[in-house]
């Protein structure tokens, strides 16, 4: 029987002071020139109205993404949270996550944030070589992240993750290993640390960039990250995401565990759990268009239901990500589906040693399987 599951809000902040070439994002650039104020109200506006769709539940997390939320003022991100404690219930210890970058940290005292009820930070290091951060397109140097995670801890933030890339151009496996010893040494609770793709609708998809390391350099920093990782005391729980004891991203676990999460903001994507069928929706993606439609009373965002093939696709694509093991219980209470669905697939992918079966409904990627991570989710495409 479908069971509705914990809830998260996210909160897009749609300004950069400039795109990055990597970027696929919906994020704009305009810095200084964006209208702040006018979003502010548009997603306060917007909020209210999601919470009463979700009356009764309680928030687990929040998260401001973007573009770069720090662009906001530290009084903005506090009346977005004001907001946020005055539309819903929020449980006692509920994580509240910012996007920052290491550029435009210094736009207001991190001390501010921190007041505001930011307790999680998130700041966008990428590398700890300027010539990488500078074919990244970065607006920051090695100096600004440095500075940014020393006012961060001053502020009294107890809980910060570091974004670090790898296969960067030009970039060799002792380079990488050398950005992540960087990292690690500034003593970051998380680590995001992933690989540069080339995603369509960028620069660097029209253009790539030249010294891309080949997929041997980079499958060998891969693996060579994820034992100095290891060593240094992150474990490793997603494909992507590594954390020291207790310091797991709340939020991200929501999501690839199957959660809901409200939306509000220009091209942010919600999920909700409601009256026995999961449904999806969509903000427009153009700021202006986004807040013309909050002003209008329109607010844009016609929910889709998901149908029996796309709420297992959507389930074993986010459990997938996991290292830890998933169950079926958990497929059954948050699909509303029979994990008998599974089964054929499952023990396919078993029998190939992508996956293995521990018993009492629960599976596990395996270590062969965690390299081959995309050919586990498209045997459950529809």
């Amino acid at each position: 029987m479908l069971q509705i599951p914990p809830l998260s809000l996210y909160v897009h902040l749609p300004w950069c002071v400039r795109k990055c070439p990597y970027c696929d994002f919906n994020s704009h650039a305009a810095g200084s020139d964006a209208p702040r104020g006018r979003y502010v109200d548009a997603l306060l506006t917007d909020m209210r109205a999601e919470a009463e769709r979700v009356a009764g539940r309680e928030l687990v997390s929040v998260f401001l993404g973007g573009g770069t939320p720090s662009l906001f003022t530290p009084a903005e991100i506090a009346a977005l949270l004001d907001g946020v404690a005055g539309s819903f219930s929020l449980t006692a210890d509920i994580e509240v996550t910012m996007e920052a970058n290491p550029g435009t940290l210094d736009c207001g005292d991190p001390l501010g944030y921190r007041q505001a009820g930011v307790n999680r930070l998130s700041i966008g290091a990428q590398s700890f070589r300027n010539e990488s951060l500078a074919a990244l397109g970065r607006i920051h140097d090695v100096a600004d992240i440095e500075r940014s995670y020393a006012a961060a801890r001053t502020a009294g933030f107890e809980n910060i993750n570091l974004d670090v890339m790898h296969a960067l151009p030009g970039q060799s496996v002792e380079d990488a290993l050398a950005d992540l010893r960087r990292a690690v040494s500034l003593g970051p609770e998380h680590i995001s640390w992933y690989e540069l793709t080339l995603e369509p609708n960028t620069v660097f998809h029209a253009r790539p960039p030249p010294a891309l390391p080949d997929e041997e350099q980079a499958d060998e920093m891969q693996q060579q990250g994820q034992a100095l990782l290891a060593a240094s005391g992150f474990e490793r729980y997603e494909i992507s995401a590594y954390a020291r004891r207790g310091r797991r991203c709340r939020h991200n676990l929501n999501y690839w565990r199957f959660g809901d999460y409200a939306a509000i903001g220009a091209g942010a994507h919600g999920k909700l759990t409601a009256a026995g069928a999961v449904s999806r929706y969509v903000r427009p993606a153009n700021p202006l268009q986004y807040m013309e439609s909050v002003e209008s009373g329109r607010r844009g965002a016609d929910s889709v239901v998901l149908d029996a093939d796309e709420r297992v696709f959507e389930f074993m694509l986010n459990a997938l990500r996991l290292t830890d093991a998933f169950d079926e219980d958990l497929f059954e209470a948050r699909t509303g589906l029979s994990a008998d669905l599974l089964h054929e697939t499952l023990t396919n992918l078993r029998d190939k040693r992508l996956l293995e079966e521990l018993g009492g409904g629960h599976w596990q990627v395996s270590a062969l399987g965690q390299r081959f991570v995309n050919d586990l989710q498209a045997a459950f495409l529809p």
